[in-house]
């Protein structure tokens, strides 16, 4: 499922009611407003866990974030460079 603001891949489960995509992370179905089981079922979702050991910190030293698979902060939205590095 992606979102329609910022195009990102959101994880997805399916509306035990309406069987449409719905957020993983929703109370309620967003096409028919059931509301949803509190722990999902399944997720859909191609991405692994997150492996802190191979994570890469936001290069800016007072942000909190991580770098994504495209090479941003998932915090601040930074693209990754080496901390002093011009822009």
């Amino acid at each position: 499922m992606e979102c329609p603001t910022c195009h990102h891949e959101l994880p997805f489960r399916e509306c035990p009611e309406c069987g449409e995509e719905t957020p993983d992370f929703g109370k309620y179905c967003c096409h028919c407003g059931v509301r949803l089981a509190e722990e999902p079922s399944t997720i859909e979702s191609d991405e692994a866990p997150d492996d802190f050991s191979n994570r890469v910190l936001c290069s800016d030293g007072s942000c909190i974030g991580v770098i994504n698979k495209h090479g941003f902060c998932n915090e601040c939205g930074k693209p990754y460079g080496e901390p002093g590095e011009s822009e």
